[in-house]
C-alpha cells in the first residue's frame, strides 16, 4: 500500500465512479481500477461495489475511507507545515493589468492562508512595462501573455480568447463578430508596445484586414471607462472586463473567423529559481487559475498538457 492508492481510493468514492474520479484525477481509469484491486488484495476484503449507478462503499470500505482521509490531511497538513518552514521572505511578482482584475485577491489571500512567513508584493501594469522591468529583474516572478510561437518553454497556465468590447446600449447586437468587420467598430487600444495590442495587429494584418484605431491609451481603466461611456469599442480578453460585463456595462462579442487567442504564461527570474519563497507562491498560482476557470470566474482555458507545473 502505498499513499497514492488511498487518494485514488477516496477519490473513487468522493466522485461516486471511477469514470468521474479519472477525470478530476487526471489519471487513466484503468489505473484506478488496478489500484482499488491491489487494496482489497492487500486487506482480503472488498471496499468497493461497483454497479450501473456508480460505486458504493463496503463495510471494509467505509473504514478505510475513514482512516484514508485522517492519513492524506495529515500528509497535507505536514507538507504544509514543510514548506511554511522553509518559505519565508519576500516575493514581488509582476501581473497584467486584465489578469490581475481576477487573480490578484485570490493570490493574495492563498498566500496569506497558506505561507504566512512571505511577503508578497504584487505590481499591476500594462504587459509592455511589465515585460520590460522582468527582462530587467526587478520581478522574482510575472504573469506574463505570449503567443503560440513565442510562449518559449514557459508553462502555459490558460488560454484567453480576444473579444470586442461594446458598449451596452450600441451595436453589434449579434454574440459573434467576423475579424473582417472589426474595421467598423472605432477602437480605444493600448499602446503598440502592448502585448495585446500586438496580438491582434499581427493577426489582423495576417488576415489583410484592417482596425479602425481612434485612441491608443495605457491605461485598462481608461479604456474600459470609455467603453462604458459609449465612447468607443475596445478589443480585449474576457478576464479584463469580467465585472463590467455581470453589471451589463458592456457587451462582449466573441471575435470569429478566425478566433484570436494568446497565452498566459508564468515567467520566473532564472536566479530565483531554487528560492524556497519563489518557488511556493510559484507553485501556487497554477492550482489558483484552474480553480478560477472551473468556478466561471475567468472565462478562459486550461491546456491540459500544460497545466501541471511541478
Amino acid at each position: 500500500m502505498d499513499f497514492r492508492q488511498l487518494k485514488y481510493f477516496v477519490g473513487v468514492v468522493e466522485a461516486g465512479s471511477f469514470t468521474k474520479a479519472a477525470a478530476m484525477l487526471n489519471v487513466a481509469q484503468s489505473a484506478l481500477s488496478l489500484h482499488v484491486r491491489q487494496l482489497e488484495e492487500e486487506f482480503g476484503a472488498q471496499l468497493l461495489v461497483r454497479d450501473r449507478s456508480g460505486v458504493s462503499v463496503t463495510t471494509s470500505g467505509a473504514k478505510l475511507l475513514e482512516r484514508a482521509r485522517t492519513i492524506l490531511n495529515e500528509i497535507r497538513i505536514t507538507k504544509a507545515e514543510m514548506r511554511t518552514a522553509a518559505a519565508s521572505g519576500e516575493v514581488t511578482i509582476g501581473i497584467p493589468s486584465g489578469a490581475a482584475r481576477v487573480l490578484s485577491g485570490p493570490l493574495l489571500e492563498a498566500v496569506r492562508n497558506d505561507l504566512p512567513l512571505v511577503t508578497l508584493k504584487m505590481v499591476e501594469g500594462m504587459t509592455g512595462p511589465l515585460e520590460e522591468w522582468m527582462a530587467s529583474g526587478r520581478f522574482n516572478l510575472a504573469i506574463l501573455y505570449r503567443t503560440a510561437d513565442a510562449i518559449a518553454g514557459l508553462p502555459v497556465l490558460a488560454k484567453e480568447d480576444f473579444c470586442l468590447v461594446a458598449p451596452p446600449n450600441l451595436p453589434p447586437a449579434p454574440d459573434v463578430v467576423a475579424l473582417s468587420e472589426l474595421h467598423a467598430f472605432p477602437l480605444a487600444v493600448p499602446m503598440r508596445s502592448n502585448n495585446v495590442r500586438r496580438s491582434v495587429a499581427d493577426v489582423v494584418a495576417q488576415h489583410g484586414c484592417r482596425l479602425d484605431v481612434r485612441f491608443e491609451v495605457d491605461s485598462l481603466s481608461t479604456i474600459i471607462d470609455m467603453v462604458c461611456e459609449g465612447k468607443a469599442y475596445s478589443i480585449l480578453t474576457p478576464s479584463a472586463i469580467h465585472k463590467e460585463v455581470q453589471q451589463g456595462l458592456v457587451h462582449m462579442v466573441r471575435i470569429v473567423d478566425p478566433v484570436i487567442t494568446r497565452s498566459v504564461v508564468l515567467a520566473v527570474n532564472p536566479k530565483d529559481e531554487n528560492a524556497p519563497a519563489v518557488s511556493a507562491v510559484r507553485k501556487l498560482i497554477p492550482a489558483i487559475i484552474r480553480n478560477l476557470i472551473d468556478n466561471g470566474q475567468w472565462l478562459a482555458r486550461v491546456p491540459e498538457a500544460d497545466a501541471v507545473l511541478s
